[in-house]
């Protein structure tokens, strides 16, 4: 497949090349559904690439423990997997925050709690923006909508990862890992940055090691405070987001990925009934975007939040504005994803009951 080339992918197999040209040479995971397309994917084209490692672990909890030992040596290392797996992980990202060394996880979100099912959900977004493991830290957190965009934001992933020493965790769901759509592909990276804190073999050198055990506390107090400031230069540079007919809004719905995809949809219904409703839609879960939100609420009276889950994102929008504007909340757990058409009809009852309000 060539640059440039509009090409017809499924979205794991979007994601995985995308991987790949960003310079993607180490990948190891376990499998579980819904994400199972892509180790599949990577062990196939990981293949025809000189110099490129794909192993299968024997459990999540092993996989990125590999992924640790590869970023020490300054490779491009990303792994993958899906709700439960994520929470076995959470401790080897912890530590991979701590020790400030690059990955790229990919969490193909699946209904829960618990083995919930394989059906799409987005009831991740605590693990995912909170930090699920142990300690200060936080990671970057990409949540596309289209296939195109998350080739983009795959491809920019490894560039961030690199660029603050940080984990960054993709996340998406079965649908969107299913579906097909055409994508441009981006070239394969022919050069990477170098990476001084890598450790390679002293070779005769100074010798460097990595470690997240600091036993003074006052040396750890110290270590918690660089991060934070790693952090706050993140939450200034890489805010992310997406609008859709706001210019004009009386009510805005906020939305991410696959249920950002059916609420645009339910806009344009909408907006032809002459119902002015937009859409706000957070790229970067973290950093989540408050700050362009607070100065959406400047002209936008009422919010509706849509989640594939009970209202976890509905909590980050609550903080974001402040109590400045009233917040409703629509979700639909366990993996029931609901049409664009039957979400306008919910949406249109609470746009007409704003406007008997206003007239009373």
């Amino acid at each position: 497949m060539k640059s440039e080339e509009k090409v017809l992918l499924r979205g794991i197999e979007a994601i995985g090349e995308a991987a790949l040209r960003a310079g993607c040479r180490c990948y190891f995971g376990y499998p579980i559904t819904p994400q199972n397309e892509l180790p599949e994917y990577m062990a196939r084209r990981m293949a025809e690439i000189p110099g490129a490692v794909f192993l299968q672990s024997e459990s999540e909890l092993a996989g990125i423990n590999m992924v640790f030992g590869a970023s020490v040596t300054g490779t491009r290392v990303m792994t993958s997997s899906s709700s439960p797996g994520m929470s076995l992980m959470q401790e080897g990202i912890s530590y991979l925050a701590a020790c400030e060394l690059p990955a790229v996880i990919v969490n193909i979100i699946r209904g829960g709690p618990g083995l919930g099912n394989i059906a799409p959900a987005q009831s991740d977004y605590f693990q995912a923006t909170r930090g699920g493991g142990h300690g200060d830290y936080r990671c970057i957190v990409l949540a596309p909508a289209y296939l195109q965009e998350a080739v983009d934001l795959t491809y920019h992933a490894f560039d961030q990862a690199d660029e603050y020493r940080i984990p960054v965790v993709i996340v998406g769901d079965g649908m969107m890992g299913q579906m097909m759509e055409p994508v441009v592909l981006p070239p394969f990276r022919e050069q990477l940055p170098k990476k001084d804190w890598a450790i390679r073999g002293a070779g005769g050198g100074q010798s460097r090691f990595l470690r997240s055990l600091l036993l003074d506390v006052h040396v750890l107090e110290a270590h918690n405070w660089k991060l934070h400031r790693k952090y706050e230069r993140i939450r200034r540079r890489e805010v992310r987001f997406d609008e859709y007919e706001t210019q004009d809004a009386e009510l805005v719905i906020v939305a991410y990925g696959t249920a950002a995809r059916i609420a645009r949809g339910a806009v344009k219904r909408l907006r032809e009934k002459g119902m002015k409703v937009g859409l706000f839609r957070p790229v970067t879960l973290w950093p989540f975007p408050g700050e362009a939100l607070r100065n959406l609420a400047a002209r936008v009276g009422r919010f509706f939040v849509f989640e594939f889950s009970t209202g976890q994102m509905v909590e980050d929008v609550r903080l974001a504005l402040e109590g400045r504007r009233h917040i409703d909340f629509y979700g639909r757990p366990g993996g029931v994803v609901i049409t664009p058409m039957e979400l306008s009809r919910i949406v249109a009852r609470k746009y007409h009951a704003i406007q008997q309000e206003a007239r009373t």
